[in-house]
């Protein structure tokens, strides 16, 4: 190839960078223009948003649509209730689909793939198909209007039992089977040597289990009938009715019910990647 080949190829490799990039630069600055109003609004007076056209930026940065949403809404005690009911769902999901994709993946018992077959065909059922016997349920155990009712059903997720299997499926059995040699139990077994070789999916499945808990909205509306029991979204919503015009406050409550999953997200975000690029091609 000559020289000015070359130069041309070169020219025209760099032109398509600068396309993509720029279409990518494009593409955030449309997802995250709505991110950075919410966050300028929160900082505004109040009924300076409902202006028309509505500000960009605020004219006087104040800090007062904060206070008032923990001092007047007592929004403390509803993030207090999202981050203990999500801690709880996550600590508990990570455990029980750890161990349930684990034993789909490596141990061995009778009907193992049919019933892997029976609960990869439940993801197709509509999760609000499952509220209705699921409430009675909560109901028959006593649990409504309780955390309990909003945590347990967030222990077992299909996704979840699949994206571990999947991963759990590429540790070798030899490595396995020499610690059953060994003397080792299956329960040291899997702490001891399956736990630390599945750190990128836990990582990946604490995410993904994290940022379902604290966004849901539709299950603890229906079975937390009292408000103090309320999790950040219900009571942001039940808010919202009662402070229609207060455009400032709610935008402040979706920034305080925003932060927390992006800084996990932030903090875990360079194994969230690895964890689900893994998860998909192991096995």
């Amino acid at each position: 190839m000559s020289a000015v080949g070359r130069y041309r190829e070169v020219g025209a490799s760099r032109w398509s960078a600068w396309l993509v990039n720029g279409g990518l630069v494009a593409l955030a600055v449309v997802a995250l223009a709505p991110l950075a109003w919410m966050l300028s609004v929160s900082f505004m007076p109040t009924g300076e948003a409902s202006g028309f056209p509505p500000p960009l930026l605020p004219s006087a940065l104040t800090f007062d649509n904060y206070q008032q949403l923990f001092a007047r809404a007592g929004m403390g005690r509803y993030f207090a209730n999202s981050l203990m009911i999500s801690a709880a769902i996550t600590f508990g999901a990570l455990l029980v689909n750890t161990m349930a994709g684990y034993a789909f993946a490596k141990l061995q018992f009778k009907g193992r793939e049919r019933l892997f077959q029976i609960l990869l065909a439940a993801l197709v059922i509509p999760a609000q198909v499952a509220m209705l016997p699921l409430f009675l349920m909560m109901k028959g155990m006593g649990l409504v209007n309780s955390f309990g009712a909003v945590i347990i059903p967030g222990l077992a997720t299909v996704f979840g039992i699949f994206l571990v299997r999947q991963y759990a499926r590429s540790i070798p059995d030899e490595l396995l089977e020499a610690a059953r040699i060994d003397g080792a139990g299956e329960l040291r077994i899997f702490f001891q040597i399956v736990l630390p070789m599945l750190k990128p999916v836990l990582v990946t499945l604490t995410i993904f289990t994290f940022m379902a808990a604290w966004n849901d909205f539709m299950w603890p509306l229906i079975v937390l009938t009292d408000q103090t029991n309320y999790t950040l979204p219900v009571a942001l919503a039940a808010l919202s009715r009662e402070h229609i015009q207060d455009v400032e406050m709610m935008m402040a409550g979706a920034v305080v019910t925003v932060i927390p999953v992006l800084l996990l997200f932030l903090a875990l975000q360079r194994y969230y990647i690895q964890g689900l690029l893994l998860g998909s091609v192991k096995g």
